[in-house]
């Protein structure tokens, strides 16, 4: 049951944080949290890019995170998904993807279609669709470029067409 708990808190987070594998394994409790509060919103450090990136944390999501804090008796100075290898400190994105495949299965989804990018990506993708605000989406997923934004989301012509119709002057 742990376990579960545990998982529900990461893709949670994964989801609202739209951070990268390797950035959301790293997390520790006080990246998130404020005394004994999940915070609403946070920021960090992107491993690869070394920029700071904000994120919000959604309801559901900081009550997921809180009752994995409080079942495991995290610490501040905790990794917030610790590894069950002694060797590593926190859960590796390895031990992500396979976690993430596992529910992909459970759902009778095709696990070569899901992964910890298409986790990172649901979100972003949502807000684009919803907004077509691409600068928004670039801050979100703390891309230098908006040219890294449009390739990571695969905006094409047929999008840019569809905007164009929809704005009259």
């Amino acid at each position: 049951m742990e376990h579960r708990v545990r998982e529900l808190a990461l893709f949670n987070l994964g989801i609202d944080s739209k951070l990268r594998g390797c950035d959301l394994v790293g997390l520790k409790v006080r990246d998130i949290c404020h005394g004994d509060q999940v915070a609403t919103r946070a920021v960090v450090m992107q491993h690869k890019t070394q920029r700071p990136v904000q994120f919000e944390i959604t309801p559901v999501t900081r009550d997921a995170v809180q009752k994995w804090i409080k079942q495991s008796e995290r610490k501040s100075e905790d990794f917030l998904f610790p590894s069950r290898v002694h060797a590593s400190p926190h859960l590796g994105t390895r031990q992500y993807a396979r976690i993430l495949e596992g529910w992909v299965e459970e759902l009778g989804l095709d696990p070569a279609e899901y992964g910890t990018q298409s986790m990172r990506r649901t979100k972003a993708t949502l807000i684009y669709r919803r907004t077509k605000n691409l600068r928004a989406v670039q801050l979100l997923l703390g891309h230098a470029k908006l040219e890294s934004t449009v390739r990571y989301l695969g905006i094409e012509v047929d999008d840019a067409l569809e905007i164009s119709e929809q704005t009259e002057i």
